[in-house]
């Protein structure tokens, strides 16, 4: 029998907020532990919450780009559990009237495209951080985390293999950076992602039984999750065994996932309205001028950049995809250099150096006018392009102009 894996993801996106979604302290990483709190975010009696505005912006935002309906009313309500990291007893998050539904995202694996739907975004404080290990018997709590804001955007079960589930991440990723409304930053816990993974006899359109792997930190990790999730359900099915309903976590060493609890379901969190926030009324007229704000989005650039400027799709999608590089290359085009020439260097050469340097773009030594200059210099016939790598490779390490370099080191290209 042939085996169907169905997916879901849940994405937690950390806003990039200055201050926190309830309260004014700072949202900045890597301060020391419970130096950014205060008595709201710590949850001491008698204390009120008050909504950051700029939270509700960057989640309307967010529902503009991936086509979700804007909710002309929306509520917090309060979802209670018990962890160490929860001063509260509860989290302030959205339920049954979410501030975003019904959107989607198109992504394509190996030319093959699929639409996957955007059940809701809802907005939601972080909680804190536990960290064990620092001493011998103790787990500690850093609060700085908590307060955060954070959107959750829950997908439809749309997604079949974890290629296309890593695909729809790198997606999101670039998406919300393009938006400015997030860092995407996995490693630091500003980008988490959840995904709920079951599988079912091929051609069945009824759902099996679902798992839930938690806090997936990284693209490749995701893959390997939930190629060994379904693996694992398919033996346990082949072997005429019962999938359990649970939470499982990744273990990135071993690469296999560990039962941590049973799954718990929505009525288990008595979710009820939070009485001390106010209803979230979002007008036409304040989604418009939000709507006025929107920048380009990654799938416009690539299309830009295949239609204006004649890149190959598969160099515009590479480029689209990281806005600081989409950046550099149009900054280089707007100074004269040849666009299928400019993308040319930058993802043969300056990419793969930085990549062996593990620097940004933002850091290279080499400008888009350094770039320009020196495919000038190839155009007039001042160096051969066999110089030219030469001469990239000096600019990479000293930072120094093209023309300073050839005048420097007697380069000039001679003919007769």
């Amino acid at each position: 029998m042939n085996y169907e894996p169905v997916i879901g993801l849940e994405i937690h996106a950390q806003l990039l907020t200055g201050t926190k979604i309830f309260c004014g302290c700072s949202t900045k990483f890597g301060s020391e532990p419970n130096t950014q709190t205060c008595p709201v975010c710590t949850g001491m009696p008698g204390v009120l919450p008050v909504l950051n505005k700029r939270v509700v912006e960057f989640a309307i935002k967010t529902g503009l780009a991936l086509k979700c309906d804007i909710a002309p009313y929306s509520i917090f309500a309060r979802k209670n559990y018990f962890y160490p990291d929860l001063p509260k007893g509860y989290q302030i998050s959205q339920y049954e009237l979410p501030i975003c539904e019904h959107g989607y995202v198109d992504i394509s694996v190996d030319g093959v495209g699929r639409r996957v739907g955007i059940t809701r975004i809802h907005m939601e404080e972080d909680a804190g951080k536990n960290i064990h290990g620092a001493e011998v018997g103790y787990s500690f709590v850093d609060l700085n985390r908590t307060g955060v804001p954070l959107m959750e955007i829950v997908t439809e079960p749309d997604i079949r293999t974890p290629a296309e589930a890593c695909e729809f991440m790198k997606m999101l990723r670039s998406i919300v950076r393009y938006l400015g409304v997030c860092d995407g930053n996995l490693e630091e816990g500003s980008l988490r992602c959840d995904a709920n993974v079951s599988v079912r006899s091929a051609g069945l359109e009824e759902l099996g039984v679902k798992t839930e792997i938690k806090n997936i930190n990284s693209f490749r990790f995701v893959e390997k999750a939930l190629e060994y999730e379904i693996k694992r359900q398919v033996g346990i099915l082949k072997d005429g065994g019962r999938i359990v309903q649970e939470t499982r976590l990744f273990d990135s060493d071993a690469g296999v996932t560990h039962s941590m609890r049973f799954k718990e379901e929505a009525h288990d969190y008595r979710y009820f309205p939070d009485p001390d926030l106010v209803p979230v009324v979002v007008d036409d007229k304040w989604v418009e001028e939000i709507r006025t704000t929107m920048p380009e989005l990654p799938e416009q650039k690539k299309k830009r950049f295949i239609e204006e400027l004649g890149l190959p799709g598969q160099d515009a999608a590479l480029l689209a995809d990281e806005k600081a590089l989409a950046e550099w290359l149009e900054e280089a085009v707007k100074l004269g250099a040849n666009p299928k020439n400019a993308a040319n260097w930058l993802i043969n050469e300056l990419m793969r150096m930085l990549g062996e340097d593990k620097t940004p773009i933002e850091d290279s030594r080499i400008t888009p006018k350094h770039l320009a200059d020196m495919l000038a210099l190839i155009d007039k016939s001042v160096i051969s392009g066999k110089i030219a790598k030469s001469v990239f490779n000096k600019m990479y390490r000293t930072g120094k102009d093209a023309n300073l370099i050839v005048e420097e080191e007697g380069l000039v290209q001679i003919s007769d």
